[in-house]
């Protein structure tokens, strides 16, 4: 039952062929008035499919993700894959990263390093990890069976299961990290194993205003002022969130059976996150298609949104088991709401262009990650 298996990518070059196909064979929408206001512009999105035909290198990217020791193990019915790359350092702290949506492990590719071999890197080796990164259930190669197991993917189940994945591998204390969906699996899993769970470090989400008066209390101009642009810009954008937690199935067959599609719903979200299109993307596209190829190679570009259609999307819950830190953690007003209901002992200030941390702004987050551990271990 505790039975780990070395996994390596290697996807068929049939596979590889069939995309390119159904890339160079896609039929193309009328553009409609409005650019960005309407969805992703065809010129944008017809460029971004060529290169994805003729200019990407999958096999580049596969080599470089396969450079990390890679398993797989079977917990509450669900295969999990995860990479887990020791450190040569004796002192390294256990550490489970989990990874955002609509993304895959593939964003960790320049933190690893840094993480594990801080001495290789320049950096001081008496703070070095042991870094676990597993794929999150429905996501690339932790595919769901078929047929799918009718049990909701809970943020608590995944917390379980990612307690059980430490437990397996002999970590008795460790460190949790994560980011967007992994920041809301990251304290719940800090809550469930704070015996064994030292510090929960998320990149944002806490500190949110709720509407309860007592959030605003002490506010300035400023910060009033920043809080009321990040509410405009969370009621906003194309309405997503509701139709994934409603009809997800229904998109499902788009991203089943058009690359262009998938790409297409891809890239939106890095419009909404990200400010895509303005001509200075702060993540490369070359980052972006690996993604879009792991949904794609796997078919799970549908499965990958569970955490909308069973609920789990929101915010970051509040614990006091374990030490909190935020590396991107945004005003002082946020941080005054946030310590109401964590025990913050990390706060920076540090700004990302993106979302998506850790391959817009990766030496950021290592630092963040290095400064918060290094107070707590």
């Amino acid at each position: 039952m505790d039975e780990i298996t070395p996994f390596r990518i290697d996807i068929p070059q049939a596979d590889l062929d069939d995309l390119r196909e159904r890339l160079r064979r896609t039929r193309w929408a009328a553009q409609l008035p409005g650019g960005w206001g309407r969805g992703v512009p065809v010129a944008y999105l017809r460029e971004l499919a060529e290169y994805w035909a003729d200019g990407f290198d999958w096999r580049a990217r596969e080599a470089r993700l396969n450079a990390f020791p890679q398993f797989t193990t079977r917990i509450d019915g669900q295969d999990v894959h995860f990479l887990h790359v020791r450190s040569p350092e004796p002192d390294a702290v256990p550490l489970i990263m989990t990874h955002s949506w609509p993304n895959t492990i593939a964003e960790f590719l320049d933190v690893i390093g840094p993480l594990t071999d801080p001495r290789g890197h320049g950096l001081d080796p008496a703070v070095a990890f042991h870094v676990v990164a597993p794929s999150l259930p429905g996501f690339a190669f932790s595919r769901f069976p078929e047929p799918a197991d009718e049990r909701p993917w809970s943020i608590d189940r995944v917390a379980r299961t990612w307690a059980e994945l430490m437990r397996r591998l002999g970590y008795d204390r460790y460190g949790a990290q994560g980011n967007d969906a992994g920041a809301l699996v990251t304290p719940r899993l800090a809550a469930l194993d704070g015996e064994h769970v030292i510090g929960s470090l998320i990149t944002a989400g806490l500190g949110i205003p709720t509407g309860d008066p007592a959030d605003f209390e002490g506010a300035t101009e400023e910060e009033l002022k920043t809080l009321e642009e990040m509410s405009e810009w969370m009621s906003g954008g194309s309405g997503y969130g509701p139709y994934l937690a409603a009809r997800p199935q229904t998109l499902a067959y788009g991203f089943a059976d058009s690359p262009v599609a998938q790409l297409a719903y891809l890239v939106e979200r890095f419009k909404e996150f990200d400010g895509w299109g303005s001509g200075a993307e702060p993540i490369d596209r070359d980052q972006v298609l690996t993604n879009a190829s792991l949904y794609w190679l796997t078919d799970t570009a549908g499965s990958s949104s569970w955490t909308y259609y069973e609920g789990a999307a929101g915010l970051p819950v509040d614990q006091r088991e374990v030490p909190t830190g935020v590396t991107h953690g945004g005003s002082a007003l946020m941080r005054r709401i946030a310590e109401r209901g964590n025990d913050i002992v990390y706060w920076g200030e540090a700004h990302s262009p993106s979302h998506m941390v850790a391959m817009a702004a990766p030496g950021s987050l290592v630092a963040g990650i290095r400064e918060f551990f290094r107070m707590i271990r």
